[in-house]
């Protein structure tokens, strides 16, 4: 268990400081709940020993500051720990996040065929969300109830040693015993609920993702049946896990109630003063100390389970490797050479390329066509390293591409997919993925130079909300603002995928002239399944 949380409670050192100051609210709120509970206890008790004839003689001044003293201290104090503990907790999720987009990226197509979209997203969201458990849940409840514990004994020892011990014995024991009998109860509940999570997720996401095939094959009805079900386990086994929650808060009530008497009855033995109250109540206070406890353990086995997955995607090793110091290349032109170029996808019985050689010569605009499935993405993938050729190599202005830094190689090459990824966000920073460097009038005169001026015309200009998926535009439009996008980021090479694909006739001449234009000087490789009239290209390479 400790070999598994090991990697995140070690991020905890980056955040110590806060943890600490965490931690020190969270003792001063229950200091300041048990003083309070047993201050008012034996402030009434005394009042009632004293009667009136005390009126002169007892001091109800003091006492009385002391209760509205820990009230306000409770409430500032639980405010504060609460504001601490989960700006902590956010910043360690947020950290885990990025720290796992960091390890994904670098990974190849092969590697990230391995995961499902939707479960890459369920390890981004749900996943690192239950790491929250270890520090709100696990480790700050723990550590504070055991500081408050030795705090009680410092306290009651001045008052009754023998009565003091037995109260932190007790207190111990269930602190030590309570956790490894709810976690063994909850552990294998644990991991099958967020199996469960994971596989509804990924079921729900298939669902809504495949309507349209669900209705063709009139299979829309059977798939709901198979999803029905696994939420309605998926919702009994929650219910298991809340009756575990409840049964462990009816147990630390009835030890907390078996001390009370136990308490009670030992320290009447001593006196019969207000002290009495004093002790009786502070063994009820306990239950704030004891209660979050096992609650923490019945989780503890589905965090491991979500650590285990998170750990999987950080200890992905990337299949393709870039070296840290690469060769020196000159940016300001492009001249890429085949050589003897095999590859095969993985577990495919029939090669896609087999000794392929073309040398494409500064400036010159090649076009690859060819049947669906001849290799003409797989070719284009290869130029930036998403994938390897399994022999032969590619050599850029006449050095191994394999000899160039990452930062290098992105910045020689501009890709524009067949598929433009437009993101909710604003026009400005849909265009600034091309280059985060450009300035407002470098992005007005690209949309200029791709036709997009229109989208200049409102009043708001570049900070136009363009909507999920660019929602707000043709699939002209889209195509070029990835032509845009390459052209901001002013590499010596441009591949393109398809950037012509299901458009009109009409809007496919335009797109064609606009890169005609566009790239003018700069080297092109465009995969393409048909020609258009108009001479882009000064080479036709057919696969």
């Amino acid at each position: 268990m400790l070999a598994i949380l090991r990697p995140y409670i070690a991020l905890y050192k980056h955040y110590f400081w806060q943890i600490l100051l965490g931690l020190l609210l969270s003792i001063l709120t229950l200091f300041a709940s048990i003083f309070l509970l047993s201050l008012s206890g034996w402030f009434l008790a005394s009042t009632a020993v004293v009667g009136v004839a005390g009126l002169y003689t007892f001091n109800y001044m003091l006492p009385a500051a002391g209760v509205r003293g820990a009230a306000i201290m409770r409430t500032t104090a639980r405010y504060l720990e609460r504001l601490v503990d989960h700006d902590t907790t956010f910043k360690i999720l947020a950290y885990l996040r990025t720290l796992a987009f960091r390890k994904i990226l670098p990974l190849s197509s092969y590697q990230l065929a391995q995961y499902q979209r939707a479960d890459l997203l369920n390890r981004f969201i749900v996943d690192i969300d239950a790491l929250d458990h270890l520090y709100l849940k696990l480790f700050s409840p723990i550590v504070t109830a055991l500081i408050i514990i030795v705090m009680l004994f410092a306290g009651l020892s001045t008052i009754n040693l023998p009565i003091a011990l037995i109260i932190t014995i007790i207190l111990t024991v269930t602190l030590l015993a309570i956790p490894i009998i709810f976690y063994q109860a909850g552990k294998q509940l644990g991991v099958t609920l967020a199996q469960q999570q994971n596989e509804y997720r990924l079921q729900l996401i298939n669902y809504l993702q495949g309507q349209a095939e669900l209705t063709l094959f009139n299979a829309q009805h059977r798939y709901r049946i198979k999803l029905d079900e696994l939420e309605a386990n998926w919702l009994h086994n929650q219910q298991r896990q809340s009756t575990l929650m409840a049964l462990s808060s009816a147990v630390i009530l009835l030890i907390v109630g078996f001390l009370t008497l136990l308490v009670l009855w030992l320290i009447t033995q001593y006196t019969l003063s207000p002290i009495v109250a004093l002790f009786v109540f502070v063994c009820l206070a306990n239950a704030e100390i004891l209660t979050p406890i096992p609650g923490a353990f019945i989780f503890l086995g589905q965090v491991l389970t979500s650590a285990t997955r998170t750990t999987e995607v950080f200890n992905q090793t990337p299949d393709i490797k870039f070296v840290t110091q690469g060769q020196m290349i000159d940016l300001a032109s492009a001249k890429l050479q085949f050589k003897q170029i095999n590859f095969s996808y993985p577990k495919q019985p029939f090669s896609v390329l087999s000794n392929f050689s073309l040398t494409v010569q500064n400036g010159e605009h090649i076009g690859l066509i060819g049947k669906t499935g001849c290799g003409k993405s797989t070719l284009l993938s290869l130029i930036n390293r998403t994938w390897e050729p399994n022999s032969g190599n590619i050599y850029f202005n006449d050095v191994s591409i394999k000899q160039l830094d990452e930062r290098t190689l992105r910045q020689a090459i501009a890709v524009v997919p067949q598929i433009i990824t437009i993101f909710s966000d604003s026009l400005r920073q849909n265009l600034l993925i091309g280059n985060q460097q450009a300035t407002d009038q470098q992005l007005i005169e690209v949309l200029h130079q791709v036709g997009l001026d229109k989208l200049l015309t409102t009043q708001i200009g570049l900070d136009l909300l363009l909507g999920q998926g660019g929602r707000q535009l043709s699939g002209g439009e889209i195509r070029r603002i990835g032509i845009a996008r390459a052209l901001l980021h002013n590499s010596p090479l441009i591949v393109m995928d398809e950037p012509t694909e299901s458009l009109d006739q009409q809007t496919e001449q335009q797109i064609i002239a606009l890169i005609k234009q566009s790239c003018q000087g700069k080297t092109l490789i465009m995969a393409t399944h048909r020609l258009t009239n108009n001479p882009l290209f000064d080479r036709i390479i057919s696969l």
